[in-house]
């Protein structure tokens, strides 16, 4: 994923904290070897950025494959029990092939989105009826590749989904998620390896699919490999009231029982959560990764994000079952969802919004060297034009409000992963025809 050294000019650049215009980045080996400011014109020879550039996003949670629901979903009324059903009945024709052609595109509509780094939550992992393919990890392997054919960055975490509720074994759509119980989906896992653009990670799938005394297992072979893991936490309160009825205690409460709670742990949605929960969250140093298109789009919640970051717990964003693809949305809806819940506004501002959805999302998949415009740092980076119809009129010192609050992932014009264009100019230069790759891709699941 390296590309030769080069010199990026950036007509406005956000450096964390502020906006500075006419910025010359020097990229080496894929990574940015200076940063120097107060350049007023494009030096010779330099790629031209024109418009606001930000470190490349992170999506910090993703299901590859609930792309292919889009709108379907839309048809009817329902809970997010009825929803999931249509989600198993699309899990079932996915094979190896299918997956990496539709993982391929969803990950090229990210590059699109401005996205360089995806956190795939991964759970499909065997034939129906749960036998295993002959290579195990065919299907894990098939979301590397896709990633790397699209051109962005990958972290692959590998789910251990055992039962389908406390003390209950997997339903027949379930089959083919379950290794069997946590030791052989470990060995499993274990047969995974990183790659250039690639990390590998676990995750619980959440305190339902996992039994109790299987937690410990998981959070040990992250543990041991300092990798990253993520969890489903209190997502719905059938979750929260069925783990009371089972062990007498909350899903956060159980998984800090079982040591899965650290810094290196991300709960992703943790919505219904008690104040004891936010506090046993936030004082283990564990991520919060909120997903609101998918939060409203499922009618779960909104969850306690501004009291959880108070305790410590560190943002990220992602955008789930990609009802749509868009991290200025998730990084908005955060507040805006806020903002309705207490009647005040101001919860965050548009860099501590860009933060979640930059340099702590690297950090909440292992990344920790990405996500920032300074020396040293992986050279990933997005676009925003300031001239669309959406984007222009303010000031370029106020790009990143303009960017969190205004912006769409249609205003992204270039994505740059490693120092090398993925889009130019709103277009993906690895795959030419990504609503073609989509429309394929879903027609073949849905045929």
């Amino acid at each position: 994923m390296t590309a030769t050294p080069r010199t990026y000019w950036l007509e406005h650049a956000w450096l964390g904290a502020h906006v500075e215009p006419g910025v010359a980045l020097d990229v080496a080996d894929g990574r940015i070897a200076g940063v120097r400011t107060g350049t007023p014109a494009p030096p010779p020879g330099a790629e031209i950025l024109r418009g606001l550039t930000l470190p490349g996003l992170a999506n910090a949670h993703s299901h590859a494959f609930h792309r292919a629901l889009r709108s379907t979903v839309q048809v009817g009324s329902g809970t997010f029990w009825t929803w999931r059903e249509v989600m198993y009945a699309t899990a079932e024709r996915l094979t190896p092939d299918s997956y990496h052609a539709l993982a391929r595109a969803v990950y090229a509509e990210m590059a699109l989105a401005g996205i360089t780094t995806v956190g795939e939550f991964h759970y499909v992992h065997h034939a129906p009826g749960g036998t295993p393919y002959a290579d195990p990890n065919a299907m894990g392997e098939a979301l590397l590749a896709a990633a790397a054919e699209a051109g962005i960055r990958i972290t692959l975490l590998d789910a251990a989904y055992l039962s389908s509720g406390f003390g209950r074994p997997p339903t027949a759509h379930q089959l083919r998620f379950s290794d069997g119980d946590a030791d052989a989906w470990a060995a499993r896992s274990s047969l995974l390896k990183d790659q250039d653009h690639a990390r590998i990670g676990a995750a619980v799938h959440s305190v339902r699919a996992v039994p109790a005394e299987q937690l410990s297992t998981v959070a040990r072979w992250a543990g041991e490999r300092r990798a990253p893991l993520h969890v489903h936490l209190s997502e719905q309160t059938a979750e929260n009231d069925a783990c009371r009825e089972a062990h007498g205690c909350t899903p956060a409460q159980l998984l800090a029982l079982h040591g899965v709670l650290g810094p290196r742990t991300t709960g992703v949605h943790n919505t219904h959560l008690t104040a004891e929960d936010v506090s046993l969250i936030g004082g283990s140093g564990t991520g919060t990764c909120m997903c609101p298109t998918t939060e409203r789009d499922l009618a779960d919640g909104i969850g306690p994000a501004a009291a959880l970051q108070n305790e410590g717990s560190p943002l990220s964003l992602g955008s789930d079952s990609h009802a749509v693809v868009d991290l200025f949305e998730e990084a908005r809806a955060m507040e805006l969802n806020e903002r309705l819940r207490t009647r005040t506004r101001g919860h965050w501002t548009a860099a501590a919004l860009l933060r979640a959805a930059t340099v702590d999302g690297h950090a909440a998949l292992g990344w920790d060297d990405t996500g920032v415009i300074e020396a040293g740092a992986r050279a990933d980076l997005t676009t925003v034009a300031l001239d669309s119809v959406r984007t222009a009129g303010p000031p370029p010192r106020l790009g990143a409000e303009t960017a969190v609050f205004a912006a769409t992932a249609a205003d992204v014009r270039h994505t740059v992963v490693a120092g090398r264009h993925v889009v130019r100019d709103g277009a993906h230069t690895l795959v030419p025809d990504v609503p073609g790759a989509l429309a394929q891709a879903i027609q073949y699941l849905r045929a």
